[in-house]
């Protein structure tokens, strides 16, 4: 075993990213001996993060990610040897999926659950766009060739299925709102129902729920405290992001300054 490797697994043994940090290693170790480029699956932003750590340990590696187009959250890394002078191919395809609007209204949920009845890993795929009567789905070059003959439907709803182009998707614009609040302490409870509008109770019943994450890994307490620059995601209700602590008030109470991420 690698010293890299060797300290990398001990860091994220028995952690919910300790299978993706795995796979990754693998990756980078490939990488290294071909010193040329390897691609991962599709990783979520916790799963990123994750790849940047990895190529953070190893000499000679840089890591990239794509997914398809500007802005997308799930995204393929590749990692590249410093000895490797062209540029990494990701094979990043599109696949559109339509039916008809007026007798269907089908969401991301819906999509997903077609793709994954079909057997298709969830790394196997990217975003997933749905809009009225339509879905587009990022993946790889050979998953969307078995999705072009395999697809068919969307629960009851019948599709048709064709080659798309990532031109055709607009860039992701995030829509934001500044939240300036006073909490009691920086707990994630407390700080949860801050940036996402809802009691302390309700976030604390979310917590229990293993609804809210903190940096793209579950909460495993309210009492987990947060600091400048975390994120907490909750199921239903998006991103917050906290972007600044500013100290306590007169009554005791800390300041914060978040972005909700809508």
């Amino acid at each position: 075993m690698t010293a890299a490797r060797e300290k990398l697994a001990r860091f994220y043994r028995g952690t919910e990213g300790e299978a993706v940090a795995v796979r990754l290693i693998d990756l980078a170790e490939q990488a290294v001996r071909s010193r040329k480029f390897r691609v991962s699956d599709f990783l979520d932003p916790f799963g990123m993060e994750i790849a940047e750590t990895v190529a953070a340990n190893f000499d000679g590696i840089s890591v990239t990610f794509d997914g398809g187009y500007p802005g997308a959250e799930r995204q393929r890394a590749a990692f590249v040897h410093q000895d490797f002078g062209g540029a990494p191919s990701f094979d990043v395809a599109v696949v559109r999926a339509e039916w008809p609007a007026e007798f269907a209204r089908l969401t991301h949920r819906d999509v997903l659950g077609a793709l994954m009845g079909l057997g298709v890993e969830r790394d196997a795929i990217g975003d997933i766009l749905v809009s009225s009567g339509v879905a587009r789905v990022l993946t790889g070059a050979k998953m969307a060739e078995f999705l072009l003959t395999e697809w068919s439907s969307i629960g009851a709803a019948r599709v048709r299925v064709e080659a798309d182009s990532a031109e055709a998707i607009a860039p992701r614009e995030e829509r934001t709102k500044e939240i300036s609040a006073t909490v009691a302490s920086l707990r994630a409870d407390s700080v949860a129902a801050a940036g996402f509008g809802v009691s302390r109770s309700r976030a604390a019943s979310d917590i229990e729920a293993e609804k809210l994450k903190l940096n793209w890994q579950p909460v495993k307490s309210a009492a987990q405290t947060v600091k400048e620059g975390d994120v907490l995601s909750m199921r239903g209700r998006g991103r917050v992001e906290v972007v600044e602590v500013r100290g306590k008030t007169k009554k005791g109470r800390i300041g914060v300054s978040l972005r909700r991420y809508l």
